[in-house]
């Protein structure tokens, strides 16, 4: 992608696609940090072959061992509820007050994808996503509940194009091009997704804010319930640990919404809705050994981007 650079990534994560490295398949070995571009063995001077030298086989990196699926875990879990528990106050006071929220939560979405993808920098990239989210929540003020549908969809479209413009520059490889393709559309989708969160608050408050409380309860329980022990244990905890969470959130919403007086079914199912799509933003977080920097951007806002779009859905449906 024109703009990025190329950058070192953690032992065992892909390289960033911009520089024209290769991207690295589970199973492969990654270079280490600081190594970037260094040239592994040693050559005889003036092009001279030495028989009786041995030659050097390349330095291997550390091999990848273990399950690619690694939880967040406990820090990201509590900032995904506080910045959850935000919009969900936040709501209650109107789109002034939510808008922050949510670009709080688009910048990090952005920014996390592409390092989920092990493209990192990508600035402009980022960049990219970041605009479309912040043009998708002008339309979406502009153009008030009932036109919100074409706001977010007409941004998209927009900014596809853009982005597909964008990636005509790019003087990759067939394959890094459409790796830098592919991460790019994905991130600009998510965060103007992430804008629903407004459009919801627009149609009904109170199902941002029973939603958001459910994705606050549901990363805390799910965080709560870490995969230790053998196959077998780690088997029954994947089971058992998603189940807990979305029955928690759902419990949560329900009183949430006994104590505001509203429509308990509303609660339930607003609640249930967002647990499920809190456990999915967690889990496409975990996948394929993310870094510490993964955990605190990708853990930390996919939970609430993934439920943005089904609660603005339900804020509809219900309203």
């Amino acid at each position: 992608m024109t703009g990025m650079q190329s950058g070192t990534a953690p032992a065992g994560r892909p390289a960033a696609a911009d520089g024209g490295g290769p991207r690295l398949l589970p199973g492969q070995h990654g270079g280490t940090d600081g190594a970037d571009g260094a040239a592994h063995g040693a050559a005889d001077g003036g092009g001279v072959a030495a028989p009786e030298r041995p030659s050097r086989a390349p330095a291997r990196g550390p091999v990848r061992e273990g399950s690619p699926v690694i939880p967040p875990g406990a820090g990201p879990a509590v900032l995904t509820a506080a910045l959850a528990v935000t919009a969900a106050a936040a709501a209650q006071w109107g789109q002034a007050a939510l808008l922050p929220a949510v670009l709080l939560l688009q910048a990090v979405t952005s920014a996390g994808w592409f390092r989920l993808n092990g493209m990192w920098p990508a600035r402009q990239g980022i960049a990219l996503a970041f605009a479309a989210g912040v043009t998708a929540d002008a339309a979406v003020l502009a153009g008030g509940r009932d036109h919100a549908d074409a706001a977010l969809l007409g941004t998209l479209g927009v900014w596809f194009l853009l982005v597909i413009v964008n990636q005509m520059r790019h003087r990759g490889s067939g394959e890094e091009r459409m790796d830098a393709l592919t991460a790019t559309a994905a991130a600009t989708v998510l965060t103007v997704l992430a804008g629903s969160l407004l459009a919801a608050g627009q149609v009904a408050a109170e199902v941002v804010t029973f939603g958001a409380l459910g994705v606050a309860v549901a990363v805390l329980v799910r965080a709560a319930v870490p995969d230790r022990g053998g196959r077998a244990a780690r088997a029954w905890v994947g089971l058992l640990g998603p189940a807990a969470a979305v029955l928690a959130a759902a419990a949560v919403a329900q009183l949430a919404a006994r104590i505001a007086g509203h429509d308990l079914d509303h609660g339930l199912l607003l609640g249930a809705a967002a647990g499920c799509c809190a456990v999915l933003g967690l889990r496409v977080a975990s996948y394929d050994w993310p870094s510490r920097f993964v955990h605190f951007t990708a853990g930390v806002a996919l939970p609430l981007t993934a439920a943005a779009p089904v609660l603005y859905g339900l804020a509809r449906l219900l309203h």
